[in-house]
């Protein structure tokens, strides 16, 4: 059996991977139009502000040591222009010699991943603008930093990326403005959580500009609708990704309802000899059964996975995600799972919610605040989502609280949990049975509680 693989970073490789250790006599060749493969993508922003020291860090793995471990044939530098169905062949281009030819599959994989999304900004492709999807992007932006050493500069969007560009840009000892066109930060965060991170951002003088649609980029920083200018010698636009399905689209293979391409639960594609998996699939939420589309690189590496399982003859099943994410800024951690309220409220769910805050350990061992918003589901007094934002421990308790949707344990049961405890890791009543606690008595003993959506109405 021969396997083509089409991408070769985080799924693909992952996939290639797997399909290997199932099937020792298949012939796999991965075909990547970059040069660098199976990178630690979510390193990047480390990479520029000095965390990681040197670019080979997040770039271990060579085609070399895939043919040597594994006896896969990567080729960097080769772009797959089209997928033959019919034929069962694809086209690839090679981009050092611009050589054309064809090659034949039994069983395709298709992980081409995502790409940055370009907003309708007039100067966009200035030299001191800059995206980060990749290691050549952040080499660049790392250059730029070293040839003209900027002191100001402007991060547009706050997911993910651009906090952690902005904190490491301020670890350069670059001052950083942050630009949001929503009226809130952040897409993983309810408007009230969203409210109490910029609060602690403002406290450390970090400048936040939201509902500020940028509409020109310039040597000197961003133009607003408004026509005022935010100083900024380079410029990151950070305002998220979209899913590369061109191949695939042209294929004639079907599209997700998100722009996605569309697989089962064992990552096929309506061709049952095509699969796919990472950045470019449509996933769905493991709570609602719906599509969806998180582009993270925890979930590409498990699609991937499964992909290869799949592929070589396994029955691996995909439940689908809770979206969890969690990232830091400075000494702020930021972590979500499941459903948000508006999500929840918009599924037609009738929710309890509760805003928790308790020390994340006791204060005597330098406790700090930790702010929980957990969101239920009344009917079953299980939990559909939650938010935390803290110091400490918050991927602990995040990752507690995943389980426990997982599993689909009721609020009533937190406070069977027998956690770890000892000061310096938590209080005797962890933050998560606190949790419970609360709920439970909402839901079960008749003591409501005030959401600030309550006293808003008041």
């Amino acid at each position: 059996m021969k396997i083509i693989v089409i991408g070769a970073v985080a799924g693909g490789t992952s996939a290639a991977a797997k399909a290997r250790r199932n099937d020792d006599s298949a012939e796999i060749v991965i075909y990547e139009k970059d040069q660098d493969i199976s990178y630690s993508g979510c390193g990047l922003p480390y990479f520029i502000g000095g965390k990681v020291a040197s670019i080979m860090e997040l770039t271990p793995r060579t085609p070399e040591f895939f043919k040597t471990k594994y006896n896969i044939d990567v080729h960097i530098h080769h772009e797959v222009l089209k997928i033959n169905i019919c034929d069962k062949n694809v086209i690839i281009k090679n981009l050092e010699t611009g050589a054309i030819f064809e090659d034949r599959y039994d069983k395709l994989i298709i992980s081409t991943g995502a790409q940055a999304f370009v907003p309708p900004i007039k100067g966009i492709e200035l030299e001191n603008v800059f995206f980060l999807r990749n290691v050549q992007d952040a080499l660049k932006i790392k250059t730029f930093m070293n040839n003209h050493k900027p002191q100001t500069a402007v991060v547009v969007g706050t997911g993910f990326i651009g906090f952690e560009v902005m904190e490491n840009l301020l670890a350069c000892g670059i001052q950083v403005t942050l630009v949001e066109r929503a009226g809130k930060l952040t897409p993983n965060l309810d408007a009230d959580m969203s409210q109490y991170l910029e609060k602690l951002l403002k406290q450390k003088a970090i400048p936040i500009l939201k509902n500020a649609n940028v509409v020109e980029a310039t040597a000197q920083g961003v133009v607003l609708e408004d026509g005022s200018l935010v100083p900024g010698e380079m410029i990151i636009v950070a305002t998220g990704v979209k899913p590369n399905v061109s191949l695939a689209r042209e294929a004639g293979l079907l599209l997700g309802v998100t722009g996605a391409l569309r697989v089962d639960e064992r990552m096929m594609t309506i061709d049952t000899d095509i699969y796919a998996c990472g950045d470019c699939i449509e996933t769905w939420s493991s709570v609602t059964k719906k599509p969806h589309y998180r582009p993270l690189g925890s979930t590409a590496n498990k699609t991937g996975r499964i992909c290869g399982d799949n592929i070589t003859g396994g029955n691996v099943i995909y439940p689908g995600n809770l979206s969890t994410g969690i990232f830091k800024v400075f000494d702020i951690s930021i972590g979500s799972t499941g459903l948000s309220e508006a999500e929840a409220l918009k599924e037609g769910y009738d929710i309890e919610i509760v805003h928790n805050i308790k020390p994340d350990k006791p204060g005597y061992y330098g406790g700090r605040e930790m702010l929980i918003k957990a969101i239920a589901d009344r009917a079953t007094q299980k939990l559909l989502g939650v938010q935390i934002i803290g110091y400490e421990g918050v991927d602990k308790r995040l990752d507690v609280f995943v389980t426990l949707i997982t599993y689909g344990a009721t609020v009533a049961e937190f406070f069977d949990l027998d956690l770890g405890y000892a000061p310096p890791f938590s209080t005797t009543k962890d933050p998560i049975h606190y949790t419970g606690m609360i709920l439970d008595n909402a839901l079960n003993n008749g003591r409501k509680l005030i959401t600030p959506a309550d006293l808003k109405k008041n």
